[in-house]
């Protein structure tokens, strides 16, 4: 028990001191930064982002980010840099540095071949006074007093450091951009948020069959079209207008009310002003609908035209829940 006491209580720890280093990040948000974000935005070029060690796996999530909201970025490592890679800088393109002390030896061989080129130096690190820090054109300060390592040594509060800042500058990219919700879509065509962003009712509703009866249907013939298209439900058509549905539950609903079902139609057992959704509405809001209904599935309509079902299992299959 005092084994599991004792790992909670540095992990509360660690989490706690990345959590202050964070919060002391505000306020070295300044004019700096807001001019590097300018230089970036202002630039017809690429985001060229270089590190060594963990700061170059921070280099590479900050570039993954800045692609998926619309700015063009490319991660050279900096001790490939110097023996080929430098090749990658363009003359247009912006570069960040990424370094905690600015003063590692690969740094120092790197920094002044950067500078050797028109290319704007952007540095993120923890000591403005740093070589790096010197010579950047502009500084991004993401000072922290100390690591969540007990010794102070593994990269663990400055690599959350560097993350935080490479994520500011993604949003606030993002809002100059006016990168919006169909344009993270573009970049984000596959898996379950994409589709949240992109799947629309219609094409849901296309891949179901169109279950349909009209007020006069046989009940028999009402649950045979109930069952043959396998959606529970069936909408209740009167010349191309919606004006009922009838669902597996409202059949149930009959059997136990009825003991003679004979000479029973759609409209006896139908309930009406049954809920729907337009074709051209994103899927996601089909379930916000189905949800807050407390229903299965819903009707689709295309210009007030009846155009199919979508189903909860339909948005259970596209990965939308």
């Amino acid at each position: 028990m005092s084994n599991l006491h004792s790992i909670i209580s540095v992990a509360k720890q660690a989490i706690e001191i990345e959590y202050k280093a964070i919060q002391n990040l505000i306020p070295l948000v300044d004019e700096e930064f807001a001019n590097a974000v300018n230089c970036i935005y202002q630039s017809k070029g690429r985001v060229i982002i270089t590190g060594i060690g963990k700061s170059a796996i921070i280099a590479n999530k900050i570039v993954a980010t800045l692609n998926s909201t619309g700015t063009p970025a490319i991660f050279m490592h900096a001790a490939d840099a110097i023996h080929g890679d430098l090749g990658t800088i363009q003359e247009e393109d912006v570069v960040i540095c990424i370094s905690k002390s600015g003063n590692t030896p690969e740094i120092k061989v790197l920094v002044p071949l950067l500078k050797n080129g028109p290319n704007k130096l952007i540095a993120i690190t923890s000591n403005k006074e740093s070589f790096l820090g010197q010579q950047a054109d502009y500084v991004l300060n993401a000072y922290v007093e100390k690591e969540a390592c007990p010794n102070n040594l593994a990269p663990t509060t400055s690599t959350t450091a560097q993350l935080v800042i490479g994520d500011a500058l993604a949003i606030c990219l993002l809002e100059l951009k006016g990168f919006s919700s169909s344009d993270f879509a573009k970049y984000h065509p596959g898996g379950a948020l994409g589709k949240k962003l992109y799947l629309r009712v219609s094409d849901i509703a296309a891949t179901n069959q169109k279950p349909s009866v009209t007020p006069d249907t046989d009940i028999k013939q009402v649950i045979i079209e109930i069952s043959e298209k396998m959606l529970g439900v069936t909408a209740v058509i009167d010349q191309g207008e919606i004006i009922g549905i009838v669902t597996d539950g409202d059949i149930r609903r009959m059997l136990n009310k009825y003991d003679n079902i004979n000479g029973l139609t759609a409209k006896d057992i139908m309930s009406v002003n049954p809920k729907w959704i337009e074709a051209d509405a994103m899927a996601v809001d089909a379930l916000d609908r189905i949800e807050s209904y407390g229903i299965s599935q819903i009707l689709v309509k295309d210009n007030d035209q009846y155009a199919g079902v979508v189903h909860l299992h339909n948005l259970i299959k596209e990965g939308i829940i």
